[in-house]
């Protein structure tokens, strides 16, 4: 029998008052476990799907279930990393990432125990008392993942979450945050702009077009997981890669 999905899209349209329709009729489902990546030109609508799979944004058709029930039901299920941190800097790293649990009303010792762990999964252990001014850009997107985690999610949503970040930085995160799903196994959507996160990261990658937003092409990624430096180095990698950005290009718009 197959797997029951964790996350359902259902005919999934979304079109902002009287303006055009920025997605139309998408459907997907995705199991526990999978690492889906989202590509596509700009506009295609990438971020928006991750919004109305957060219920951050109403649906105009179609429906959204998180392990059968609607986003807002399944809150407590899911978690959102921004390309931006959104750090509050009067607040340390380790305050920071115990907010949600403070907000959810969890007792101080609980909290103190989350920060504890989730800032050694994001090996961020030794600046729990710093402030965030005082983190490199990197430092910075591991304490928004590790404030995800703080809440031990099913689902996590991460909108370029390493977009504004150097390759090499990039690439290092990419491989941490492999690592960190190895042991706390939640099933993710990434959006991201690049072809080549996208495979290393992913088993399954959603390529997008736009005006409206649609699922163009889905292409598996074979292969196993953890992925290392040796991946990238690959000529099976490096192949996908080229094919994968074959097909994107074949949705650009001719003047992207």
């Amino acid at each position: 029998m197959a797997a029951t999905p964790l996350v359902e899209l259902q005919d999934l349209t979304k079109r902002y008052g009287d303006g055009p329709v920025v997605l139309d009729q998408v459907s997907l489902a995705a199991q526990p476990g999978d690492f889906i990546s989202l590509i596509g030109p700009s506009g295609c609508g990438k971020s928006t799907l991750l919004r109305l799979i957060a219920g951050l944004s109403p649906l105009t058709a179609g429906a959204v279930r998180i392990s059968g029930h609607t986003p807002e039901q399944a809150a407590a299920e899911l978690a959102f990393v921004f390309q931006d941190p959104t750090l509050l800097p009067w607040l340390t790293v380790a305050q920071n990432v115990g907010l949600p649990q403070q907000l959810r009303g969890l007792p101080p010792a609980t909290r103190r125990a989350t920060e504890r762990r989730v800032l050694e999964l994001v090996r961020l252990g030794d600046r729990a008392g710093a402030y965030p001014r005082q983190l490199s850009g990197g430092q910075k997107m591991r304490v928004s993942i590790a404030r995800a985690l703080s809440l031990s999610p099913k689902l996590l949503l991460l909108d370029e979450p390493f977009g504004a970040l150097d390759e090499m930085t990039r690439e290092h995160l990419n491989e941490e945050l492999l690592a960190i799903r190895q042991l706390e196994a939640w099933t993710a959507f990434f959006v991201t702009h690049s072809v080549a996160e996208a495979v290393f990261l992913s088993n399954r990658i959603l390529i997008m077009s736009a005006n409206p937003g649609r699922f163009h092409a889905e292409i598996a990624v074979p292969f196993a997981y953890p992925r290392t430096e040796a991946t990238r180095l690959s000529r099976d990698y490096h192949d996908l890669v080229t094919e994968v950005s074959r097909v994107l290009r074949s949705v650009e718009p001719p003047d992207a």
